[in-house]
C-alpha cells in the first residue's frame, strides 16, 4: 500500500496548515529567509486546496479522485459530499474519537486489526462508517500500554457532535452522518470542485 512519508511539518508550512489539524502539538517555524512568495494563480489556489485535503486525510491521488467521482454522483453539492465522505473514513473516525493521536496512527491501528465495527473486525482504513455504527478497540488490544498512552494524550480532545465517544472504554457510536458545518477542516472544497470540473 502506497503511503506518503514526506516531512510533515515542511508540508504543513508549504500548504499553510496548522499541525494541530493533523493531531500534532508542534509549531511551525516562521520562514525568515526573506523570500517573497509568488501570488498563486486560480489554478494554483485550486491545486493547493486539493493537496491540503489529500494531505490532511492521508489519501493519494487515485483514491481521492475516486471519492470525487462518487461525490459527483450523489445528491446534493459535490464539494460537501466529498468532505463528508472523507470524514466518514474509519481511520478518520478513530482519530476524531481520540483512539489515535494522528490519522497516520489511526490508519496503523485499523491495519493491525485492533478495531471492531458492529462487533466485526475491520482492517480497511478507507471503510466508510454509517449512522448507528458502533466502533471499539478489541479487548486484547485495550490492555496494552499503547492505548493507555494514547488516551493520556488525547483525553482532552473533544469528539465532534456526530460521534458519541466513550474514550475511557475505547468505544464510540456514530450518532449521525456529519454535516459540512461539523467538519472543522480548513479546506475550501469549492476550489477542488472547480479544479476537477475543468
Amino acid at each position: 500500500m502506497a503511503v506518503d512519508r514526506g516531512p510533515v511539518l515542511k508540508k504543513c508550512r508549504t500548504l499553510g496548515i496548522s499541525p494541530a489539524v493533523l493531531g500534532l502539538d508542534k509549531k511551525i517555524k516562521e520562514d525568515k529567509s526573506g523570500r517573497v512568495r509568488k501570488k498563486l494563480s486560480d489554478y494554483g489556489l485550486q491545486l493547493r486546496e486539493k493537496q491540503k485535503a489529500k494531505f490532511i486525510y492521508g489519501i493519494l491521488e487515485k483514491p481521492f479522485r475516486n471519492y470525487f467521482t462518487k461525490a459527483e454522483k450523489m445528491k446534493g453539492q459535490t464539494g460537501e459530499n466529498l468532505m463528508i465522505m472523507l470524514e466518514r473514513r474509519l481511520d478518520n473516525v478513530i482519530f476524531r474519537t481520540g483512539l489515535a493521536r494522528t490519522r497516520r496512527e489511526a490508519r496503523q491501528v485499523v491495519g493491525h486489526k485492533h478495531v471492531l465495527v458492529n462487533g466485526k473486525t475491520v482492517n480497511i482504513p478507507s471503510y466508510l462508517v454509517s449512522a448507528g455504527d458502533k466502533i471499539e478497540i478489541k479487548e486484547k488490544a485495550k490492555e496494552t500500554k499503547r492505548y493507555k498512552e494514547i488516551v493520556d494524550v488525547t483525553g482532552g480532545r473533544i469528539a465532534p457532535t456526530w460521534i458519541d465517544a466513550d474514550i475511557e472504554n475505547y468505544k464510540a457510536t456514530i450518532k449521525n452522518l456529519p454535516t459540512r458545518e461539523e467538519i472543522d477542516v480548513p479546506v475550501n472544497e469549492m476550489l477542488i470542485v472547480e479544479l476537477y470540473s475543468k
